[in-house]
């Protein structure tokens, strides 16, 4: 890439950083009341990104080479049983995460 190529593509990351920082407080002021499929979609989209998160880790496992799936397997139930006793996401994503890397490490 030129000088003008790199100083293009830097500009336009800025550009869509700040706009995407700034373009809610624009579109959504904060003496007006928020549209409900605003707080629809606040409710729901979390959970509707974890399950993507789910299918997209899983979508490669074969039960019938390798280990089986049985380090996903234990790593879902992991963070099941993290999630049921914190209520954290953040904390059952990333001790998911950490277990199934110690199984991948360590065990299988």
């Amino acid at each position: 890439m030129t000088i003008f190529q790199q100083l293009v593509t830097i500009g336009m990351v800025i550009f869509g950083t700040v706009l995407t920082r700034f373009l809610p407080f624009l579109v959504f002021p904060a003496g007006k009341p928020t549209p409900r499929y605003i707080q629809y979609l606040g409710r729901v989209l979390p959970s509707a990104v974890f399950g993507l998160l789910v299918v997209c880790c899983l979508k490669n496992v074969s039960i019938f080479t390798g280990s089986r799936g049985i380090p996903e397997l234990l790593a879902i139930i992991f963070v099941v049983a993290l999630h049921v006793w914190k209520r954290q996401m953040l904390l059952s994503i990333a001790g998911g995460t950490v277990c199934y890397m110690l199984l991948v490490q360590y065990v299988f």
